[in-house]
Parts: structure tokens; sequence; C-alpha cells
């Protein structure tokens, strides 16, 4: 099991410590370093600060949201990345929610996301193969673009810059049992969101039949300390944050996420106390056996004996959400 450093998106304003958190990540031996967005920073410019201060460790988004640029525009991105940084770039994408993608980006949420999800790397495919002009007669990302209003003057066509990587490797973040199921038909890996070892019947069937090399790389938040219940409570805030207040009341894919996983009472709680404003409320009433169960967090015998349980299923790489230099050079000793 390959581990990864995941360092999310920006909060209030830049995280100074990132440069020098991926280059620790780089000398430990660490695979790969992952941004993300959500609506403030985006996933890309980090990323690139981040390979102009390393050298050899992989570079990935997890993720890039797809409603935020065209799939030719993402294409452009990861092809550009991926030659400033030798070949180190791994593109993952996901789709969001309605809120999101309706109230940040300004574009309607597609009635198909399956569909939607499907034509977006058929187009971001094509691109970087660069074996002809990019055509879709797509019904969400049609190239070129033949809608109503239209001019008719739209000419397909293919990148004028060669991509380093025909193959440069997509991955899908995926929740649902069938978008997890057409991950695996579509992409080269998936980015497994709340990850429980003990769990992996609430992704659907798919999950026993992953075909080979496909990489699945879940965001696990680690943490050596020896009050376990302390070293939860990120964990349960980013929990009650997301389960309460990514996604509306009556549409939240990490809400219905938690019920599959066995916490259905306790995810509708969440959410009613964090859409009534009560966020610290929100945050106390996530179970700790939740946390506890997608997360890395204890002593060290602890995290020890846990990680057994990740490397005993699909899991290829574990993508570790920490501020703290320690924990990731404990977890590289663990991983050894």
């Amino acid at each position: 099991m390959r581990l990864g450093l995941a360092l999310g998106y920006w909060g209030r304003g830049p995280s100074p410590g990132h440069v020098e958190l991926a280059r620790e990540a780089e000398r430990l031996g660490y695979d790969s370093v992952w941004t993300a967005e959500s609506w403030g920073s985006d996933a890309f410019t980090p990323l690139t600060w981040i390979a102009a201060h390393t050298s050899t460790i992989g570079l990935g988004t997890a993720v890039a949201q797809m409603a935020a640029r065209s799939p030719t525009t993402t294409a452009m991105h990861a092809l550009t990345l991926d030659h400033l940084s030798g070949g180190r770039m791994t593109l993952g994408l996901g789709l969001s929610g309605p809120q999101v993608v309706e109230g940040w980006y300004g574009r309607p949420f597609p009635e198909s996301p399956l569909t939607a999800t499907r034509e977006y790397v058929d187009v971001v495919r094509q691109v970087l193969r660069r074996e002809g002009p990019v055509e879709l007669d797509g019904r969400f990302h049609a190239h070129p673009y033949r809608g109503p209003d239209a001019t008719g003057l739209g000419k397909p066509l293919k990148p004028i810059t060669h991509p380093l990587r025909a193959a440069l490797p997509v991955m899908l973040g995926a929740e649902g049992p069938r978008n997890v199921a057409q991950t695996a038909r579509i992409a080269d890996g998936w980015l497994p969101l709340y990850w429980s070892p003990d769990r992996p019947d609430a992704y659907g069937p798919a999950v026993a039949e992953l075909p080979a090399g496909f990489r699945v790389a879940p965001m696990a938040r680690v943490r050596v300390c020896d009050d376990l219940a302390e070293g939860l409570l990120p964990v349960k805030a980013m929990l009650g944050f997301y389960i309460g207040g990514m996604g509306h009341a009556r549409r939240n894919f990490h809400a219905d996420l938690m019920a599959r996983m066995g916490y259905g009472e306790e995810a509708r709680r969440i959410q009613e106390l964090f859409l009534a404003g009560r966020r610290e409320e929100a945050v106390l009433a996530v179970p700790d056996a939740f946390a506890d169960e997608i997360s890395l967090v204890g002593p060290r015998e602890r995290i020890a004996e846990r990680l057994e349980r990740w490397r005993g299923g699909p899991v290829t790489d574990l993508l570790v959400l920490t501020p703290d230099p320690l924990t990731l050079r404990v977890l590289a000793d663990l991983n050894s």
C-alpha cells in the first residue's frame, strides 16, 4: 500500500506549511501529494507550486470539480502540469452536488450524473490521446457545440500541444454504488470518501470485482496522539461540515453514504443541527465510532494495529490528511 499526502483545499487563506510538508513527504518516500478545491482556492495552482518545489513525488487532484471547467480546459490543465513536472500528474475528478454546482459554479446539476461524468472523461481522454480532433455527440458535453444558440461555426480541434503521456491516469471521486461501478469501468482509479476497511459493501458490489491495476485511494485523517477523543475532534469537525453543510437537506450525497454505512439516524440529526445553525452541536453529534473507523488516530501501537486492516482490502494508496510531520514520519515507518 502506497502512501500519499492529502493537503485538501485552503481555508481562510494559503497554508504556509504545505510546501515544507510536501517536501518532507517526498523525503520520506511518499508516493504522491494531493490538493483539492471547494469554493475558494483551486486545485491546480497550489499543485503547480508544489511541483516546482519537489522533484519526484507524484501530483494529484483529489478532486478537481468537473463543473468548474469544461473537460477540454481540465485536460489542458492536466497535460500542462504533466509536462512541467516531468510526468508526475494524476487527474482526480469529482462531480460535487447540486448545492455547489448550481450555487457556486452557476451551472445546472445534470439530471443524469453518470452520463455527464462518462462524457466528461471521454473528452478528457480524447484530448490526452491526441489521435484526432475532439468530437462527441454528447448530451452534456457536445464537441463541437451544436445547441440551439450555436453559430454553426464550431470546428473539431485537437490540442496544439502534444501531451507528455497519452495514458495520464484519471481517477474519479464516487460515492453511490452505480457511480462506483461506472468508475471501475471508465477510470484508472477511485477516490473513495469515508472509507472504512470494515464496510466495503457500503459502496456496492463493484468493490469486490475491481479490475487488475485499478487504484483505490481513500483519504483518511491520521494523527499520532495519546488522547483518542481529542484526536478524533478534527475528524468529527470535518464530518459535521460535510454531512451537515455540503449539500441540501433533501439531497446530500455525503449524508446518504453515512446512512449506507449504518449511521442513518445520526446523519439526519447532524443535518438538522447544522442547518439550524447549531454547528458545534452538529460536530458533537458525530459518533466517535464512525469518526474512528474512517481514520487512523491514537498512539503509535494502535495506529499500527489498525493499519493492517487498511492493507487487507482493496486500498492501493492511503492519502494521509495531517498537518503534522511527526505523524508523516511514524506512518512511513509503519508502512515500510
